[in-house]
């Protein structure tokens, strides 16, 4: 399921106005650091503490060789809604070191359009066994709320490359139990 919390992490870790070019050291590539930064420097929305409900949708999904009912069966285990609860503690570290610990492997952005709440970006992601991932991501967030639509592509649990997308929202309901 780190997919799906992925897309929520980077729609709202986004969420802010972005610079004008956060690649900052020119490599063509924006690091989870360049990110970082260009969120600090532009006041990045940072989520409210509490208790939140999020859903995860599994809109298409295509693999070599995968049969028929894949997408079916996929959809089986990863559509769901759940709650957790988002301590002060971790909305204080901000998303952006959400995405980074929830990712394995070597991200950076390759796009990194935010505009206000919405956001429009590329991440590539390497990792040992698995090559390349490429994350697009389109949606919105704010302090209490997110919607993300994310479509991943490339060696898909090792049987060839393939996508997925995929539909997360998060919605702040309350505070956390005590």
């Amino acid at each position: 399921m780190r997919a799906p919390f992925t897309a929520l992490v980077a729609t709202l870790a986004l969420a802010a106005c972005g610079s004008p070019d956060p690649d900052t050291d020119g490599d063509g590539k924006i690091s989870m650091e360049e990110a970082q930064a260009s969120m600090e420097a532009n006041g990045a929305v940072k989520p409210q503490p509490g208790q939140y409900r999020a859903s995860v949708e599994l809109l298409d999904f295509e693999a070599p060789g995968a049969p028929p009912e894949a997408k079916q069966v996929l959809s089986s285990r990863m559509e769901r809604t759940f709650e957790y609860c988002l301590t002060p503690e971790d909305a204080e570290k901000g998303f952006e070191e959400m995405a980074r610990t929830s990712q394995s492997g070597d991200c950076s952005f390759e796009k990194f359009d935010a505009d206000g709440n919405d956001i429009d970006a590329v991440m590539l992601c390497t990792d040992g066994g698995m090559g390349e991932m490429r994350m697009t991501m389109d949606g919105s967030g704010s302090e209490t709320a997110s919607e993300m639509t994310m479509t991943m592509e490339g060696n898909m649990a090792g049987q060839g490359r393939g996508t997925m997308t995929v539909r997360t929202s998060h919605e702040r309901i309350g505070d956390c139990a005590s």
